[in-house]
């Protein structure tokens, strides 16, 4: 009896004859390789989208689930198994296989026509599943009182992960992580009372900004090349005033805070975050029309960074994790930078904003100080401070 062909051969063959919608071949061809114990979950998938396909749909889900048992991650069992589970109208545990075949399937170049097309199908059902799964939890939600507008924001966004509308961004400090800190991404102003005294001086600190603005040569590229360090050249705002900054404080006042006065004093009764030779940082950030600062993240996770905005053209976005929004004169907001975040400026005008480091308000006093030191220590180990920065 001459022995079966390998496997390989053969699922090839009864893909073909799948595509041709030829299920009795199928089933003829795959015989000899369904013994039991011994079958390959290819082999399986390829029986059971048979089975499936002359309507004989308990056995077809009974041998994809033995071929998922096998191998869990066969977007050609993962596919047939969603379809089947659809088909009886188990919406949600179908949506999860069209999730997995999407997952699988998503960005691959090499796949057979039948599972592109597959997973293109997938996408589809896999959206529309969604939409009404959560239209239907939203309905039950509205009819307990939740009012999006009104009820819980985390809520709000915790729905909006679930649903896939948002995705999920975590804390990703490049040097420094303390643990146990809350993932947040634009912080509630009843943290912090001292926002509405600070947004009082804004046309004061305006007026010093356009002072300083007068004689550019206070501004100067945000990111500079540093000799003997690691450089991204082709990044398009290395050494370019298209991103330009004016320190006020760079871990100690420059020149320029004598300038500036009322800036200075309605920073007082803020929390600056305060790391000998590092912090704060208090400075004058400028972005030129039609610039684009591209995702990235912070150092460390026990600061917070506040912005201040005081030229703000139309057309100029800020997104941090995933939240999008844009400035408004005189209205501050306070978020993590270790969160991915980038900025935009599609105005034809330059954008400033005043920016300054606080402590994360959930900090201990020995917490600040052991940071501190911990930070202060490291730069003073190394001679070149801006590798921490």
């Amino acid at each position: 009896m001459p022995a079966p062909q390998d496997t390989p051969s053969v699922t090839e063959r009864a893909v073909a004859m799948i595509q041709a919608g030829a299920w009795d071949d199928v089933l003829a061809l795959l015989e000899p390789h369904n013994r039991p114990g011994q079958a390959q979950p290819s082999v399986l998938a390829c029986q059971a989208w048979a089975l499936a396909g002359l309507g004989r749909r308990e056995e077809a889900e009974n041998v994809v689930d033995t071929a998922l048992q096998l191998e869990a991650r066969n977007i050609r069992a993962c596919l047939l198994k969603a379809d089947l589970l659809t088909a009886r109208e188990a919406h949600r545990e179908a949506n999860i296989f069209y999730r997995a075949v999407r997952e699988l399937g998503g960005g691959q170049s090499n796949l057979p026509a039948d599972i592109r097309d597959g997973v293109r199908r997938a996408e589809l059902l896999q959206d529309r599943l969604t939409r009404d799964i959560f239209g239907h939890l939203r309905r039950d939600l509205v009819a307990a009182g939740y009012d999006e507008t009104r009820s819980s924001s985390r809520f709000t966004q915790a729905l909006d992960l679930a649903s896939g509308k948002k995705t999920a961004y975590f804390q990703q400090p490049r040097n420094f992580f303390l643990p146990e800190l809350a993932h947040v991404q634009f912080f509630s102003r009843a943290l912090f009372p001292w926002l509405e005294a600070l947004e009082a001086e804004t046309d004061a600190i305006t007026a010093e900004l356009e002072n300083l603005l007068a004689d550019e040569k206070d501004f100067s590229p945000y990111l500079k090349t540093v000799p003997d360090l690691p450089s991204q050249s082709d990044y398009p705002l290395i050494d370019s005033m298209d991103w330009s900054s004016c320190f006020l404080v760079n871990g100690e006042p420059t020149p320029n805070a004598e300038r500036c006065p009322r800036t200075m004093a309605a920073l007082a009764s803020v929390p600056l975050c305060r790391v000998p030779g590092r912090s704060p940082q208090v400075m004058f950030s400028q972005l030129k029309a039609g610039a684009h600062i591209r995702p990235h993240t912070g150092a460390v996770n026990t600061r917070l960074i506040c912005h201040l905005p005081l030229i703000v053209p139309p057309n100029c976005k800020f997104r941090v994790g995933n939240e999008v929004r844009t400035w408004e004169k005189g209205k501050a907001w306070v978020f993590d930078d270790t969160i991915e975040h980038e900025a935009i400026n599609q105005s034809d005008r330059n954008r400033v904003v005043l920016i300054f480091d606080i402590w994360r308000p959930e900090l201990t006093e020995e917490e600040r100080g052991l940071v501190s030191t911990l930070l202060e220590s490291l730069d003073a180990y190394s001679s070149n401070v801006a590798a921490w920065d």
